[in-house]
Formats: structure tokens, sequence, C-alpha cells
């Protein structure tokens, strides 16, 4: 019982991590239809720098932790405007266009990041508290998970009530319903696509720094591992679905830490297959419109 609750807990956190790189790439897809394949790039970039500011702030203290966040959330959000404004903007509904841009811009990162910050990983110093455990129910939970679930629902919380409160929100919502209504009844769609970008950056940026966090360390590779995970989360939950985007990054995580431990790290391979059965039995996933 205390292994399958670690287990749990844990994929939840784990799961965190993968929510805040997936939500964005969901809104994204819902609203304009573009597959973002750079946006690990901006997972990758703001880890990086809220790093550098965060260690010359206090490197090791919360200080420099919560500032480094709040670069992360910076970079990701200008960041992602910046490559909608100038990279996206002009091919929309040109699909492989953007999708070679995007790609490009992923590969062409990576070897950025290579030259500035090398090809190895760089290990961060973290809280002691972030290094210790917390017990539960006789299970002893790393702490930094619980950074990681609080960090994802505030960032969900936060989404919604943009979503839902905010004239913005409700032009987001209503073009991810039915695109062609909203630009039809005289609305400029352009501003909301750049905000959209932009919400998906700083939860991408955020997610970079938070990654840092959980594997101790940042790398050039960082986004690109994790990306493939958020596009899989995408698909399980419904491209363009916030909610469905939430369950699947706990689904896909939990999966992958209980067939990690049960069936000999075979994680990876059972996240794929559940891939597989969820677009066999629903090709619009959990809580994507289905559409006759």
């Amino acid at each position: 019982m205390t292994t399958v609750l670690l287990l749990l807990i844990t994929g939840v956190g784990l799961g965190a991590l993968y929510f805040l790189v997936a939500s964005g790439l969901s809104l994204i897809y819902g609203l304009m239809g573009v597959l973002n394949f750079a946006h690990g790039s901006f997972l990758t970039l703001a880890g990086f720098l809220g790093w550098e500011v965060g260690r010359r702030v206090g490197d090791g203290s919360w200080g420099g932790l919560l500032v480094g966040m709040l670069v992360g959330l910076v970079v990701g959000a200008l960041v992602a405007a910046i490559t909608e404004l100038v990279f996206i903007r002009p091919l929309y509904n040109r699909h492989i266009e953007q999708v070679l841009v995007t790609v490009g811009l992923g590969l062409a990162s990576v070897a950025l990041f290579e030259g500035i910050w090398g090809t190895d990983p760089i290990q961060i110093r973290l809280p002691e508290w972030l290094g210790q455990t917390t017990n539960v129910l006789g299970a002893n939970i790393p702490n930094d998970r619980w950074l990681l679930i609080g960090s994802a629902a505030v960032v969900l919380a936060l989404i919604v009530l943009f979503l839902r409160r905010t004239s913005y929100g409700l032009v987001i919502r209503a073009g991810v319903e039915n695109r062609t209504m909203v630009t039809a009844l005289g609305i400029d769609v352009r501003r909301a696509f750049t905000i959209v970008f932009a919400i998906g950056g700083a939860a991408a940026g955020l997610g970079g720094v938070l990654a840092s966090v959980y594997y101790g360390q940042v790398g050039a590779h960082q986004g690109t591992s994790l990306l493939i995970y958020a596009f899989i989360v995408t698909v399980i939950g419904g491209l363009g679905s916030l909610s469905g985007a939430a369950i699947a990054s706990v689904l896909v995580a939990v999966i992958q830490q209980f067939a990690n431990f049960y069936l000999g790290g075979t994680g990876d391979l059972a996240v794929v297959l559940a891939l597989a059965a969820v677009l066999l039995v629903r090709p619009t996933g959990l809580m994507g419109k289905v559409t006759h």
C-alpha cells in the first residue's frame, strides 16, 4: 500500500510537469490549428535563463528559485509571442509550412543551446527542503513533487479564470469551438492568437524551470524529451481541451510510474500503448469533440 501511494503521488507530480507543457500545446492547436514543434525550445530557454538569473540572486535559495520561476514565465511568454508574430502568423492555414518552420526552430535552438551552455546537462542547486521527503501514510514523498503539483494547480486555475472571466478569454473559447463563426462576426482573432501563444509559452517556461527542479539539472535536450510526452498527453486528452490535458497528464504519468516499477522499466512502452488504445477507441481523445 505504501508503494502504491508513493507511485501515485509521484505520478501526479510528474503529471503536473507534463500539464505545464501540454496545456499550451492544446490551447494553441484548439484555437489556431497549429502544431508547434518549437514549444520545447520555449521550455529549454526559460529553464536555462531561469537558472542563470536564479543562481545569481541566490544559488540554492528559495529567493533564487522563485525569481527563476518568474523569469521562466516571462521568457516563455515573450519568446512564444515573438515566434507567433514573426514565424507563425504569415503561415496560417499553411500547415505543412508551419510544421517545417517549427521543427526547424526546434532543431536550430537545440544547437544554439549546446553552443552556449554545452552538450552536457548542468547540475543545479536547490533549496534544502526540496531534497527532503514528507511522510504521507508511511510513504516518503519527495518534496519537489508538492511544488510541481501546487504550481500546476495554480496555472490551471489562472488559465480557467482567464478563459471564463475576460473578454479575450471569451474570444478564445469561442474560437476553439468555432473559429469560422468568430471570424465571420468580424472579431479580429489575431491578437487572441498571440495571447494564446504567450500563455502557452509562459506555462512551458515555468515548466522549464520546474523540470530542472524535478531532474536536478538543466540541459539543451530537456525540452525535446518533454515535448514528446506533451504531444502524447495532448492527443490523449483531446486537442483543444484544457481539462482533457489535465486529466491525460495525470493518467500518462501515473501509468508510466507504475509500469516502470512493476513491469521492469516499461513506462514509455505503456504510455505509447495507452495512446494507441485511445486513438483506436476514441480518436478525438478523452475530452475532444466528437464530429459526425
